[in-house]
Parts: C-alpha cells; sequence; structure tokens
C-alpha cells in the first residue's frame, strides 16, 4: 500500500505536457499561459504534499470496514479485476456528481475547475482537501470484500487515466466516445457554459452519465473556469476562497436551518433573504476575458526558475517520504507550501511578494538544521541555492522597472 502510483508517474506526466506545449507552440496555438500552468502544477505540489501527512488516516476507514465488517472475500483475478474496476469507476462516479450538487463538497473540488485554460497541467490542479470526502465514496467495495492493496491501485488508474483527457488537441475519437471518457467529453464538463455545468462526470467510463442523464455531447466550444472567476494565481487562495465565502453566507443568513443548509445544498444555492438560487449567466468564447496580470520578462524567469527549484525540491520529498515519513521531512514540506504560495504572490505582483520570497530563501538554510543528521549534507546545497535566489530576486527587481509585458 505504500507503493504511490501518482508520484511515480510524474516524470511522464511532464513529458506529455512538455509534447503539448511544443506541439502547441509548433502549430501556433495558444494553449498555455505561465502563470497558469504554474499554479496548475502548485496545486497539485501542494496536494501530494498535505496528502502525505493523512493518507494513510483516511484510508483507515476502508481496512477497518474490510477487516471486522466485509460480506465475502474476494480473490484477485482477471474477472474480479473487472468488477472491481467497474465498481471504482462507479463509486467515482457518483463523488464526482455530488462534489458538483453539495456545496461542502465542491468547496474542495472547485479547485480543479477554476483555470481559464484547458491543457494537461489542468488535470494536475487538484484541491488539497477532496479526498476527505471521496473516499467514502470507494468504502461499500470494503464492505463487499475487495482487499486494500488492489483497491487503491484501482483507484490510482482511474486518476491516472484522466490526465491525458484533458487536453484541446484530442477531437472526436469515434466509438471510444459511447463508452469511455475523452478530452470531448471532459471538455464540456470543464465549460463554464450553463449548458454544460454538471454534465459529464464520470472518470473512465462516459456510461454512468449515460444511464443517468448527466451526459453532454461537445457542441459550442466551451469557456473554461468557474462562474464566478478565482482572479489569483495564489494556490491558497484557489483551495480556501470558496470555503471563506461558505462561511461568510453561512454567518450572514439569519434562520438558523439556512446557515446549515449553504452547505448540503447546490452551488449557487442562497436564502430567500438574500435572493434565492443565483443560476449561470451565458458566456461566450470569442467574448470571454481571462484573467491576467502584467509581469516584466525578468519576472517570468525569475518565477520559472524559482518554480522548476520547487518542483525539483517537492519530486525529492515525494520520493523520500516513504523512506523517511512526514514526521522527520515536515520542515521541508511546510517550505515548498510556503514556496508555492510565494510564488503565487509574486507573480500577482503583489508588493509583499517580494518580501516573502527573500524571507523563504533565507528560511531554507535555517530549515537545514532542523532536519534529523541523514539529511545534513544538503545544508551546502540549500545555501547555494538561497545565494542564487536572492542574487536572481534583486535581479529581477531592477530589471523589472524597465519594462512590465503582457504574459
Amino acid at each position: 500500500m505504500k507503493v504511490d502510483y501518482i508520484a511515480l508517474s510524474v516524470p511522464v506526466f511532464f513529458l506529455l505536457i512538455g509534447i503539448e506545449l511544443l506541439w502547441s507552440f509548433l502549430k501556433g496555438l495558444k494553449l498555455y499561459s505561465l502563470s497558469d500552468a504554474i499554479t496548475n502544477i502548485s496545486c497539485g505540489i501542494g496536494q501530494q504534499l498535505t496528502g502525505a501527512f493523512f493518507k494513510t488516516f483516511l484510508f483507515a476507514g476502508y481496512i477497518w470496514i474490510y477487516e471486522n465488517l466485509r460480506i465475502a472475500t474476494i480473490q484477485p483475478g482477471l474477472l474480479q479485476g473487472i468488477l472491481l474496476f467497474i465498481g471504482v469507476d462507479f463509486f467515482y462516479y457518483w463523488f464526482h456528481r455530488m462534489s458538483h450538487e453539495i456545496n461542502a463538497i465542491w468547496a474542495t473540488h472547485i479547485v480543479h475547475h477554476q483555470s481559464e485554460e484547458y491543457n494537461l497541467t489542468v488535470a494536475l490542479r487538484q484541491s488539497w482537501f477532496q479526498a476527505f470526502f471521496s473516499n467514502f465514496f470507494y468504502l461499500p467495495l470494503a464492505w463487499i470484500g475487495f482487499d486494500p492493496i488492489t483497491t487503491v491501485a484501482v483507484i490510482a488508474f482511474n486518476t491516472l487515466y484522466q490526465f491525458w483527457i484533458h487536453t484541446e488537441l484530442i477531437k472526436n475519437m469515434g466509438w471510444f466516445e459511447w463508452i469511455f471518457n475523452t478530452p470531448s467529453h471532459h471538455r464540456v464538463h470543464h465549460g463554464s457554459n450553463p449548458e454544460y455545468i454538471d454534465k459529464n462526470h464520470g472518470g473512465t467510463l462516459i456510461i454512468w452519465d449515460r444511464l443517468f442523464g448527466t451526459f453532454r455531447a461537445e457542441q459550442v466550444a466551451p469557456v473554461y473556469g468557474i462562474t464566478t472567476p478565482l482572479k489569483s494565481w495564489n494556490p491558497f487562495q484557489a483551495n480556501f476562497h470558496y470555503w471563506k465565502d461558505l462561511f461568510q453566507l453561512s454567518r450572514n443568513s439569519s434562520k438558523l436551518s439556512d446557515k446549515f443548509n449553504v452547505f448540503i445544498s447546490a452551488p449557487g444555492w442562497r436564502p430567500a433573504e438574500m435572493g434565492g438560487r443565483q443560476f449561470p449567466q451565458e458566456v461566450k468564447r470569442d467574448n470571454f476575458t481571462k484573467f491576467d496580470v502584467r509581469i516584466s520578462k525578468p519576472e517570468k524567469w525569475y518565477a520559472l526558475t524559482q518554480f522548476a527549484a520547487v518542483l525539483g525540491f517537492s519530486s525529492f520529498l515525494l520520493f523520500e517520504i516513504p523512506k523517511s515519513g512526514t514526521s522527520l521531512l515536515w520542515p521541508l514540506i511546510l517550505w515548498c507550501l510556503l514556496s508555492i504560495g510565494s510564488i503565487g504572490a509574486f507573480l500577482e505582483r503583489r508588493t509583499w511578494g517580494w518580501t516573502t520570497e527573500f524571507l523563504r530563501s533565507v528560511l531554507l538554510v535555517g530549515i537545514s538544521f532542523l532536519l534529523p543528521e541523514e539529511f545534513h549534507h544538503l545544508l551546502i546545497p540549500f545555501v547555494v541555492y538561497s545565494v542564487l535566489t536572492l542574487v536572481a530576486l534583486l535581479v529581477a527587481k531592477r530589471l523589472s522597472k524597465v519594462s512590465v509585458q503582457s504574459l
């Protein structure tokens, strides 16, 4: 159960992202925005690192039910594997559908829908807290008798499958569209067009949407994003903004029942005293303005190189955590989380973004003294990185005053 299939697939993810980026460049397609792509991957980094703290805890319920309440013991085999695959996809459909129909779950899933672009980096844009809800939907599989190790592997496969469908480069796939989830089906799912909202919830299979009335074929070009745009490159804002909105709405509701209903009602629900249910407005791709922040070329290069370094640190941690545990590496985990938040603020040209960049580069050296003895060899690389970061920050700050251009 300690095999992290998602972490092992990271090199493949970035290889495919590189291919898509190169192809879009050669074809003159603007599928990528630097700030958006960094934010997408930052959310994925945060999801993997925060998940390291509570993965075992989250799956403890499944293990307990399997060991104490299962009605059968299903032995591994081809037929059993197919049944488990269908079961996982079935329960994923219902989790995914409920995450669009219940505010408290939507507050976690909304992160995946915030990007106004549609490319393979969007697949990595994941909520840090979604697993607290999604894992409950798989518990019936434990009761039936599917063992935890195999179930984790099949859930991982279901997740991995969904990576490649986040692209605009693949159009209609013929007969495959009738059974499986495809880029065309999933583009609809990410559309904020009123006719596309809450459609095509399937993970690997699209048959559940066809059976339960949530299927919609791609017709007009989707406008990607959420109905009330996030307008931020900060992954912390991405993960917490909707929770803030819900608690604010609950606090402003006068009736006790409405204070509770805020969390269990559908997105857009409001108490009658606040105007009742709000419905999405019509949007069209040709007049939709995407969120952007003007940023100079030196700032772009600084943000890109710093993000690449943080990505490297995070990748190291994802492979080191299974061996050393989070209790030993938590200072570096927190530093990586601080870094993606700081880089997000930097991309938004927040005045305090320069300060947090300075502080996190200095902080890394101090963190090296909090690590166990077996990691003390990292002190010299950390000092070198911090010095180079400070120099790059000063250069970027000086050069950014010369010219600021749109992304």
